[in-house]
């Protein structure tokens, strides 16, 4: 393997990016305590008074704890708790403050050794955890998914932890074949792509684990199959693009556009179990939960891929400097 091309660090900023990546971390997970309680004391007062209202209504029996129904008015039942309501709120609030430190520590690694800062498994995963709560501000700017908060912001936390803990390396010097503008295209392609997929994969546990017709915090499931297959169409098309951008890099760098390579290999099943998904609603109708599975069918293999492939696989990838 080449050896690293030399080049200096400056420690002081490495430093202040790996404090920033722990206080993302502490920020995430407080957000996402804000939004659990919102779930538990905001939405969850709302679900029930409606279902109240909903019994009453139709002339069904009283839900414990209800008036007699000749007292009942539209507005009975438990209502959202206010401190609950500005929890999420504060939630929203820390998460993209967390947002900004998760994007300082992104700049500041990259600017302590002058070169794109994804470069190895542990930037790659810091920069994925970032495009997902991107993704999830981003849409929730335009569509009513504070319901979500709470697990993408788990999601990141966990997933920034994980990276703290077993993948971080010093921040130092590349392989040759990453010195190239490549790099900012394929690899920025297929972070952007992974954040929007990991939103869906987020969506489609939910939905696995919804009921319909009980009452609950989440909303339906077609909500909740309408946000992921969003996400997927956005980012399918930018996963082919990273694909075909990495086939241009590989004949750039090894004189080859395929190679079999186990991460070229992972990178295009996961595009073809998508592309199986995206089909399979687009022409034979499949919805709900057969659709789902196949959606995480894909999200399970685009996780070895990001991950698995770096860490039980060697290859002309293995450059990701995972930590033995």
């Amino acid at each position: 393997m080449p050896a690293p091309v030399s080049q200096a660090v400056n420690d002081n900023l490495a430093t202040l990016s790996d404090q920033l990546i722990l206080i993302t971390v502490l920020l995430y997970l407080a957000a996402m305590i804000c939004y659990a309680l919102d779930l538990a004391f905001g939405r969850a007062r709302t679900v029930v008074a409606a279902r109240r209202r909903e019994l009453v209504g139709a002339g069904g029996p009283a839900v414990p704890g209800d008036a007699p129904a000749g007292d009942a008015t539209p507005d009975s039942g438990p209502q959202p708790a206010a401190w609950a309501v500005r929890a999420g709120t504060v939630g929203v609030v820390l998460t993209w403050i967390g947002w900004a430190g998760n994007l300082g520590g992104i700049l500041t690694r990259g600017i302590a050794v002058d070169r794109w800062p994804w470069a190895n498994m542990y930037e790659f995963v810091v920069a994925i955890c970032f495009a997902a709560v991107t993704a999830f501000l981003a849409l929730l700017i335009r569509q009513p998914i504070r319901f979500l908060g709470a697990f993408v912001t788990v999601t990141a936390a966990l997933g920034l932890g994980f990276a703290v803990l077993f993948l971080h390396v010093q921040a130092g010097p590349v392989m040759p074949a990453l010195h190239s503008y490549w790099i900012a295209i394929h690899v920025t392609a297929a972070i952007v792509a992974s954040g929007l997929f990991i939103l869906a994969g987020v969506c489609a546990i939910l939905y696995l684990i919804r009921k319909d017709g009980r009452p609950s915090v989440l909303p339906s499931r077609e909500g909740l199959e309408r946000v992921a297959h969003r996400a997927i169409v956005i980012s399918f098309p930018i996963w082919t693009f990273a694909v075909i951008a990495g086939a241009l890099w590989a004949d750039r760098a090894w004189g080859r556009y395929w190679g079999w390579d186990p991460k070229e290999v992972w990178a295009f099943v996961t595009w073809v179990v998508y592309a199986a998904y995206l089909h399979a609603r687009a022409t034979a109708g499949w919805r709900g939960k057969a659709a789902m599975i196949i959606s995480l069918v894909a999200f399970g293999c685009l996780l070895f891929n990001l991950v698995g492939v770096n860490i039980f696989f060697s290859g002309l990838h293995s450059y990701a400097d995972v930590p033995k």
